[in-house]
């Protein structure tokens, strides 16, 4: 009896050893339990701030950026953010919650443009003074968008051809007659428009853009006008520019009918005085009757060579005729009332943005009768007073040109004669195509606008 008493008190003992055994070790595993959950939490937790604190890093390099655009608008040469040095930064700002308490701050480092750009890059870094280290930065270049950013730029009325296409953005503050092909934007200032004989019509009402050619999606009309007074380029700031102590080229009055300027591909200028000129009857647009302009060459002197000016400003207080291979950077601007010619082919020796030159004529540029018949010329072409043109001159046609580049015509623009379907006088192919490099790095002097544009915005590491 007792010995069956004293099993029964073992196989109770082990029973609560047992149980004692089950409580130890899942009081253990809910501990675990609990701590990996509460780890977990805690990781969350911390991975949720960093993330936020992150972003509040990322909105603080943002605001950077704006700040700069902001400082940039009213301030628009000021590259330094106000301070008196011509380092390009660091700039650090205090950074401000809706209470005016600094929680953090951005950091700016400004980019100036290089010579014959317009483009600004921002650098700004951001971030929390609770996490210092977690920073984040944000890249933007920003620019003035010059007037080359057209293929074609006119004051007035213009007829594109049948065998004529534009490659870029074309407006005029006329009205448009197109019978050729486009790509981009083709814009007229006009709802409606009278068209003139010159243009083959019989002073009837048109509508702003018309004609058989296209693709007409691409035509917008009646567009905001296009401000002229904003297109003139400073030429007294081009013959200051052109002084040799500040790196320019200028030609005095020749003396006799002009300057040649003929580019090499070393780099150089070769400068002959134009000693007579051939002249031709021809007409003009819009007129009832001939003329005789003498813009050919007929004879010159053996010339002089210059290097390529180092800032780029080349001013000549006289006519001038223009060709070559252009190789570097440079505008050509003239005295009031002279024009510039078109003497022949006139190319970059790469078209890669490092080789532009402009063209700005007080009054009119122009393309010689004796032009070559295949013809090109690569440059940003202006206009001011004047018009782009190639007179009429009878039975004489030539057959391609190319403009790489832009033409910017106050007056009538014109390359060819058109009657009835046919080309009676000019260039039977024509092709104006936009030169990509000139938007943000036009020819030196050029005139660009007047509010910075965002070309482009990244987040950097």
């Amino acid at each position: 009896m007792f010995g069956k008493f004293t099993n029964l008190i073992k196989k109770v003992n082990r029973k609560g050893n047992i149980l004692l055994f089950v409580m130890v070790f899942g009081a253990i595993s809910f501990s675990v339990i609990i701590i990996g959950v509460a780890g977990y939490a805690i990781s969350e937790n911390r991975a949720s701030v960093d993330k936020h604190n992150s972003e509040m890093a990322f909105q603080i390099a943002d605001a950077g950026i704006n700040y700069s655009r902001w400082h940039l608008a009213h301030n628009k040469t000021d590259y330094y953010d106000g301070h008196s040095t011509s380092t390009p930064g660091p700039y650090v700002h205090d950074y401000k919650n809706k209470d005016g308490t600094i929680i953090g701050h951005f950091s700016l480092e400004i980019g100036a443009p290089l010579s014959g750009s317009t483009i600004v890059i921002v650098t700004s870094t951001g971030w929390l003074n609770v996490q210092p280290n977690t920073k984040r930065k944000i890249k933007v270049k920003l620019g003035f968008p010059a007037l080359t950013d057209y293929s074609l730029l006119t004051g007035t009325d213009v007829w594109i051809g049948s065998m004529e296409s534009t490659h870029g953005k074309f407006q005029a503050n006329g009205g448009v007659r197109f019978d050729g092909t486009g790509d981009a934007l083709i814009a007229s200032a006009m709802a409606t428009y009278t068209c003139k004989s010159y243009h083959g019509c019989s002073n009837v009402t048109k509508p702003g853009i018309w004609g058989t050619g296209g693709p007409t999606q691409y035509w917008s009309f009646p567009a905001p006008a296009v401000d002229f007074t904003a297109v003139t380029a400073d030429l007294a700031q081009i013959q200051d520019a052109s002084d040799p102590d500040k790196g320019g080229l200028n030609f005095t009055s020749s003396g006799q009918q002009g300057w040649r300027l003929q580019f090499t591909s070393s780099s150089q200028i070769i400068a002959h005085k134009v000693l007579t000129t051939s002249c031709f009857q021809a007409r003009d647009v819009g007129a009832s009757t001939d003329f005789w302009p003498c813009i050919d060459i007929s004879t010159q002197d053996t010339g002089t060579t210059y290097s390529m000016p180092s800032n780029g400003y080349i001013y000549v207080d006289d006519n001038v005729w223009v060709d070559g291979v252009v190789k570097g950077r440079a505008v050509i601007g003239t005295s009031a009332g002279k024009n510039i010619m078109i003497n022949g082919n006139l190319t970059y020796l790469a078209k890669d943005g490092t080789n532009v030159l402009g063209l700005i004529a007080d009054q009119n540029v122009l393309i010689p009768k004796n032009s070559p018949d295949v013809l090109e010329v690569d440059a940003a072409l202006l206009a001011q007073n004047g018009a782009a043109k190639r007179y009429y001159y009878a039975n004489n046609t030539k057959t391609s040109l190319l403009i790489y580049g832009s033409i910017i015509s106050d007056k009538i623009w014109t390359w060819n004669w058109q009657s009835g379907d046919s080309i009676v006088s000019g260039y039977r192919n024509t092709n104006s195509t936009y030169d990509a490099n000139l938007t943000y790095g036009p020819p030196p002097g050029f005139p660009v606008g007047s509010q910075y544009n965002l070309i482009s915005w990244e987040e950097v590491k």
